[in-house]
Order: C-alpha cells, then structure tokens, then sequence
C-alpha cells in the first residue's frame, strides 16, 4: 500500500503530513489520525498502513509543523524508560504552545478540508483517532465538525476537559465515540465520572480502561506497547468505522 508526502495548507503555513491508502483506485472513506506526543515515526506509519489495509485513507499530519517538519525532536529506534523523561522535557514546550484552543480548532478545519478534497477520498462523513495528546485533539475535531465526523476514538489520551467545559464538549458531539484509557491513566472512579458524563451528554460510545495497561500501550516502539492491548484497540476500532463509515 502506498504512502504519500503531504503538505496541507493552514492560516499559520503548512503542515507535513502522510497518507496511507489501499493501493487499488476506488475511492475510501477518510480517516484523520493524530499521532501521540513523540509525532510522525515509523511506528505511526505502520499503524496507517494497518488502518488503509482495511480499506481507509488515513492523513496523519504534524501537529507540531509550526516549529518544524517532522522530526521535531531527535528520536531514538525505541522510546525507553531511561530516555523518556528527557524526551518528554523536550516536547512539553510544543505541546504547550501547539495545542491551544485556537489552534486546535484552526488546524482541525484545515485538516478536514484537506482530507475531504483528496481524489481517493470518498464522499461522505469521516473519523477521527488520536493516540496519547491526539486522543484529546480527536475529541476536539469532533465536536468541532458533528455534521463531518461520524466516528471518534481516542487512544491512552486525556479528553482534555472537566466539569462545565466537558459537558460543553460532549454536547456538541454526535459521532459514535470509542475511549480506550490506560490503567495508569484513570481510575475505575475517573473513568465512572467520564461515562457519566458522556451519558448526560446522550453520547453513543464505548469508554473502557484495557486491563493491565499503561499509558502509551499502543506503541511497539516504547517501553509501555502491550500486543495483547493493542489488538484489542483494533478490535475496538475497526467495527466503529465499519458501522460509521459504510466500510465493513
């Protein structure tokens, strides 16, 4: 399956980004992808490449394009525990400045449009998925767009609001939602709150913490994958799209 360069064009210039496709010429329903924290790697490549297999165009920009393309920190093969924390200092500045209201939602709009207006692109609604900080840039896109995206799922990653301000957010939202939490991300408690939250909201959606995980578990590249948790976030996500995007 091929995999194409991109540079979509945003109110703030142009952001890097990749595509995965099915290598045959029909048209495929879209699938917009945030990446975790770490960014655009051969681990996010692999995974778009598993998603188009099933028959999706899935973009996955650099969120981070404003300070530069992808990388935007120099990665080692595998993300240990040893060199994390360092990683971590490094990016905490970017996601401060990059993931903003304002550019959240500028960039969502970009992204959309973008995505819709590719050749290979069916018409018709669209997802969103996001891993680690993409889960909450998901959420964002899809109450941002409830008449574009008919599906949302989120990844090991913060909804990114609570109390008012979620209540806000859910409310806007009319995609199906799927929420896959680390153990170590949320508490049985937390995770109570958020689905009643949701259910207030009359969002329909799966909200489950995958047992024995923690955060970042869908990552082959990091200390923290888990190909048991893994699968079943396949097995989560493909039915959703499936049932949402006319693909199954």
């Amino acid at each position: 399956m091929p995999i194409k360069t991109l540079r979509i064009p945003t109110s703030d210039g142009q952001a890097d980004a990749f595509a995965a496709l099915p290598d045959h010429g029909d048209r495929h329903p879209g699938v917009l992808m945030y990446a975790d924290a770490f960014g655009i790697r051969p681990v996010l490549r692999e995974m778009a490449l598993e998603l188009a297999g099933h028959g999706y165009y899935v973009l996955v920009p650099n969120v981070f394009y404003r300070h530069g393309p992808t990388p935007v920190v120099d990665l080692p093969e595998h993300i240990g525990e040893e060199v994390r924390p360092a990683l971590i200092a490094q990016l905490m500045p970017l996601i401060e400045a990059h993931i903003t209201d304002e550019r959240i939602l500028s960039d969502a709009d970009a992204y959309l449009r973008f995505l819709t207006a590719q050749p290979e692109v069916a018409a018709g609604p669209v997802a969103v998925t996001g891993y680690c900080i993409g889960g909450l840039l998901a959420m964002r896109t899809a109450a941002a767009h409830p008449d574009q995206v008919a599906a949302v799922a989120g990844f090991h990653g913060p909804v990114g609001a609570e109390g008012p301000e979620l209540d806000r957010l859910l409310s806007k939202i009319t995609a199906q939602v799927h929420l896959g939490h680390a153990e170590t991300d949320l508490t049985p408690e937390a995770l109570g709150e958020l689905n009643q939250a949701l259910d207030a909201a009359g969002v329909d959606y799966t909200s489950e913490i995958y047992p024995g995980t923690v955060h970042g578990f869908t990552m082959s590249d990091t200390d923290a994958f888990d190909p048991a948790a893994l699968q079943h976030h396949w097995d989560r996500l493909l039915p959703l799209l499936g049932r949402t995007l006319g693909n199954g």
